[in-house]
């Protein structure tokens, strides 16, 4: 399979959507195809051998939309492009509304009768001017609205510029018709076609600038990057420093960064020191010191001092490429509450054009008045609005993931978030999760048999084929001690308790007691007592040739925001409990500290599966935290898995939420800002579909029996376009929005 972003032009509303989703779904070969109305492209997955990008592009313009073959996958158009295309609207706006005001105001200068009556005492040729007006500036500013409509039209589809071009024909034909014909009497629409046009216009334009701001955030990832570096080579010699485009910068070369610039990819310093800014990356405000063997990251900002690097990963494969890849992914993706406004957008123009059809012949018949009949059709038509319910969701969630990612989480779309809302319980592992996760070795306990540095090498050696934090604990202690260690062979991770492994000709175990206990594991007399290590620590234990050699003790330090993170989660109603897999002893004391609801020690990854699943079945919604390895199973297992920073391999992690500063603090801003946002996609709905219930009826006349108040077509046209700005609107609150 191969995936491709197609950018598609002409998309007006939700039915273009559909109608756009429905024409790829439809290719032989497509596993899938979501259409992104906020950035009108199409995310399309499909079989190579059986269809090609030229075919999808075929699809797309046989449904009557425009698609280009693409940049590259999920590239943005360019921003020079979008701001070019703003100013054509606002001034295609701007002319087009000024025109209308001329065509109202015009004919009620004095001695001439108003637009809406008997149009005597205005002269033939005012009303000459005023077709020509009206048709040239209204097929200047609105041929896109018109030429979507007849694709659609074409191809037996409706969508909103259906509905604007029925109403504004109508009334214009029927105005030209008026003109040619003086002596029918009739009304004259001319005004309320080009307000039609321009207020449409004017809407489109408000949009636009207000979809930039919503995905403002995702855009800021994409300018982080610098899009050149100084790379040091050494020839003959002589080292030469060179500032070369990033695309030919390799993993192993040696980067400079100097003092106020950005990096250009992930590296680690081989010379240096400075303080980067990652805000941008991790929600981290605080600049952190970076020295000699550490990491920077590609796009954060290099404050003080000139650094050399070593490049490791580069382009699409930098922390900052796949942030911004996961983002976009996630602001493309649908959220559940989605699905309502898809099936509401399947009938939307259809029930429309009823509507406006059978308010036109009510009219007509009731009152005899085409005049009346006529205006309360083209009002129907232009005030129904179909963006407004297919914006509601997106324009939230696009935000919200967006804002996410300012604080340092990846949520990986609408459905994950919308999960964290029904959230009832959080399960949190230890180690590295509320503890910083760098342990520290405090104590060696060797058999008789053994010293403690031999204890400390063999561990070391194991050690050094794992990557759990407890082993960087132990080769930072050897290191210290100015050890050296020999080679482990067939190491062998035993899921939960250790490792297994040959050092020479001896068979090696490193791990808990039950791993030892498991093996058979002989115990001397002097080890055999030892049984339990002191409260908070953590006690790893080395058998040599089925023997017990000794053990090392660990201690591991609080979080320091652990202890907040839990009291928040439970203030918002969350029960909260820790499964892990160190001992009761090691345990105890962090559990007492962080106040857990519920504590199980010495579990297996799949027992922390099962206690999940046994949650769950007593009807709890369970969230897991952990670090996305060896809790990989349990995070796919709950409602939703908050998964700790992952560096490099950051797009392969299970958790549905990714918390790239590891903070446990950051869970609850997570749920919080899913709550904000569901409320706010809510409201949006309600909006869009308040809007249309009472707007349509009232521009069909209701209130015209009882009040005499009938709704001018600009007015409607106005109230369509503000209908869509509204909700964008009140997605953008979302920008601001702050944890409690």
């Amino acid at each position: 399979m191969d995936a491709v972003t197609l950018p598609v032009l002409g998309m007006s509303c939700a039915a273009c959507q559909r109608h756009v989703e429905g024409a790829l779904r439809e290719v032989d070969g497509v596993a899938e195809a979501h259409v992104d109305l906020m950035r009108h492209r199409a995310q399309v997955r499909f079989d190579v051998e059986r269809t090609s990008v030229a075919a999808l592009v075929d699809a797309v313009k046989a449904s009557g939309y425009d698609a280009v073959a693409p940049r590259g996958a999920g590239e943005a158009p360019a921003t020079m492009e979008e701001s070019s295309a703003s100013r054509v609207l606002a001034w295609k706006a701007g002319v087009t509304i000024v025109a209308g005001a001329i065509a109202m105001i015009a004919p009620m200068m004095p001695g001439r009768a108003g637009m809406h009556g008997q149009p005597e005492g205005t002269s033939g040729a005012m009303l000459w001017m005023l077709l020509g007006m009206t048709g040239v500036v209204t097929a200047w500013a609105g041929t896109s609205i018109y030429v979507s409509a007849a694709k659609a039209l074409r191809h037996g589809e409706t969508n909103m510029n259906t509905l604007v071009a029925l109403g504004t024909s109508v009334a214009f034909v029927d105005s030209g018709w008026q003109v040619l014909h003086p002596a029918r009497h009739g009304a004259i629409y001319f005004d309320s076609v080009l307000l039609i046009v321009g207020f449409l216009i004017l809407g489109k334009w408000l949009e636009a600038r207000a979809k930039g701001k919503a995905l403002a955030a995702v855009d800021a990832l994409a300018h982080l990057q610098p899009q050149v570096a100084r790379v040091r080579t050494e020839k003959q010699g002589v080292s030469e420093e060179r500032v070369v485009p990033l695309d030919e910068v390799h993993a192993g070369d040696l980067v400079v960064v100097l003092a106020g610039e950005r990096i250009p990819v992930d590296a680690s310093i081989v010379k240096g020191m400075t303080t980067v800014d990652e805000s941008m990356l991790t929600g981290e405000s605080l600049p952190v010191v970076r020295g000699l063997g550490e990491r920077v990251l590609a796009g954060s900002l290099n404050y003080e001092g000139a650094i050399e690097c070593r490049a490791e990963q580069v382009g699409a494969e930098t922390t900052l490429a796949q942030i911004a890849r996961l983002v976009e992914q996630a602001q493309g993706s649908r959220a559940p509450m989605q699905r309502l406004a898809d099936r509401v957008s399947a009938v939307f123009v259809p029930a429309v054009l009823v509507v406006a059809a059978l308010t036109f012949a009510g009219w007509l018949m009731l009152t005899h008045r085409p005049a009346l009949a006529l205006e309360s059709m083209v009002s129907v038509l232009v005030i129904a609005c179909p963006c407004a319910m297919g914006l509601a969701v997106p324009a939230a969630l696009t935000v919200a993931i967006g804002r996410g990612a300012q604080f340092g989480l990846l949520i990986k779309g609408g459905e994950a978030l919308e999960r964290l809302t029904t959230l009832d319980t959080m399960v949190l592992d230890k180690t590295g999760t509320v503890t910083v996760g760098k342990p520290t070795m405090t104590q060696v306990t060797a058999g008789a048999e053994w010293s403690e540095a031999e204890v400390i090498r063999l561990a070391a050696a194991m050690e050094e084929r794992s990557a759990h934090p407890l082993a960087h604990a132990v080769l930072e202690a050897a290191r210290e001690r100015g050890l050296s260690w020999p080679t482990a062979d067939d190491v062998m991770t035993q899921g939960g308790r250790g490792l297994s492994g040959m050092v020479g000709e001896r068979r090696v175990l490193l791990g808990n007691r039950a791993l030892l206990e498991e093996e058979f594991v002989k115990w001397p007399d002097d080890l055999r007592a030892e049984t339990t290590a002191e409260g908070g620590v953590t006690r790893v234990w080395l058998a040599v040739d089925g023997r017990a050699a000794g053990y090392l003790e660990m201690r591991d330090e609080l979080k320091a925001t652990a202890k907040s993170a839990m009291a928040v989660l439970r203030r918002m109603g969350l029960r909260v409990a820790m499964l892990t897999g160190d001992s009761a002893a090691a345990t105890a004391p962090v559990a007492e500290a962080l106040g857990m609801d519920e504590v199980a020690a010495g579990l297996l990854p799949a027992d922390k599966l099962e206690r999940i699943r046994a949650m769950q079945a007593s009807g709890r919604r369970v969230g897991m935290v952990g670090d996305g390895i060896n809790d990989a199973a349990a995070l796919a297992q709950a409602e939703a898995g908050f998964a700790m920073g992952a560096g490099a391999a950051l797009a392969q992690e299970a958790g549905d939420v990714l918390l790239l500063n590891s903070d446990p603090g950051s869970v609850a801003t997570a749920i919080a800002l899913a709550r904000a946002t569901v409320k706010v996609m809510r409201q949006n709905l309600v909006w869009a579909a308040a809007y249309n219930v009472l707007g349509i009826p009232l521009a069909a006349g209701v209130l015209y029996p009882v009040l005499h108040l009938t709704l001018a077509p600009w007015m409607a046209a106005a109230a369509m376009a503000c209908s869509s700005v509204s909700v964008l609107a009140n997605s953008l609150r979302l920008r601001s929005w702050k944890a409690a």
